[in-house]
């Protein structure tokens, strides 16, 4: 894995103040394209190696679990050329990037429908290649939806309790959780947004109901691990309550 350009190592944590999963909106490629007088294509094409830089950082820093938002279900209302420069970014990193032989666990969340034939198959090939990898856990969101993925999980489980197997007069969050397309992933800790924008753009709403929340105005392409280790050292800085009242701070004896 190389270093840092500028030689900067990750910060020391503790392990009680360290997020365990870290969601990111990749906002600003084509602005950062623009901004360059290029195509809006390619800023995506930069943003590629901004993704890199992260899943560096996330080994460095211990970081188990990064979800990054790389093509969202209203994306496909953008310029062809955009989404196909996109799409096919992604299917070549799946099929030579660098990922491929580090300690990767990598998993896809969305939907097939649309997606080239030759995509689905490498995401489901890397998805089942690297299943018994114990590093980093990176999931990439291609053709995902916040609210589509509530909707399939409520559709499976009104299967469910059609068939039997759950009470529908007795469900609660553990069960939709069951039946969500990754039951295993944890919630959001962090969820952070480049690019200016503050808001979380339908990106996993059941997951980051409690997330700690971060934006940055940079462009996506102009970040590397350094700014994932400040989200982190913000994160480790803010009092997590999830409702509860703060424990008062008590006054060191004389």
């Amino acid at each position: 894995m190389p270093s840092h350009p500028d030689g900067i190592r990750a910060p020391q944590i503790a392990a009680d103040q360290m997020p365990s999963h870290v969601a990111v909106i990749m906002d600003g490629n084509g602005r950062w394209a623009e901004q360059r007088g290029l195509p809006r294509h390619e800023g995506h094409r930069a943003g590629i190696a901004a993704v890199y830089e992260m899943v560096y950082g996330a080994l460095e820093i211990g970081l188990r679990h990064l979800t990054v938002y790389m093509f969202s279900t209203e994306n496909w209302k953008r310029g062809t050329e955009e989404i196909t420069t996109i799409l096919g970014a992604t299917q070549r990193e799946l099929d030579e990037g660098p990922l491929r032989d580090m300690n990767v666990r990598q998993r896809w969340s969305g939907r097939p429908d649309k997606l080239p034939e030759d995509l689905v198959h490498s995401l489901r090939r890397e998805e089942h290649r690297t299943r018994t990898r114990t590093g980093l856990t990176l999931t990439t969101c291609i053709n995902y939806g916040g609210r589509d993925e509530i909707t399939r999980t409520a559709a499976a489980l009104a299967q469910a309790a059609r068939e039997g197997e759950v009470d529908p007069h007795l469900l609660g969050e553990d069960d939709f959780a069951r039946h969500l397309p990754h039951p295993d992933m944890p919630d959001v800790d962090l969820l952070w947004r480049t690019g200016n924008e503050q808001r979380t753009s339908n990106f996993l709403p059941w997951h980051a109901a409690y997330a700690e929340l971060y934006f940055t105005p940079g462009y996506w392409p102009d970040n590397d691990r350094s700014d994932l280790w400040q989200a982190i050292t913000e994160y480790s800085r803010r009092q997590r309550r999830h409702g509860a009242v703060p424990t008062p701070l008590t006054s060191p004896e004389n």
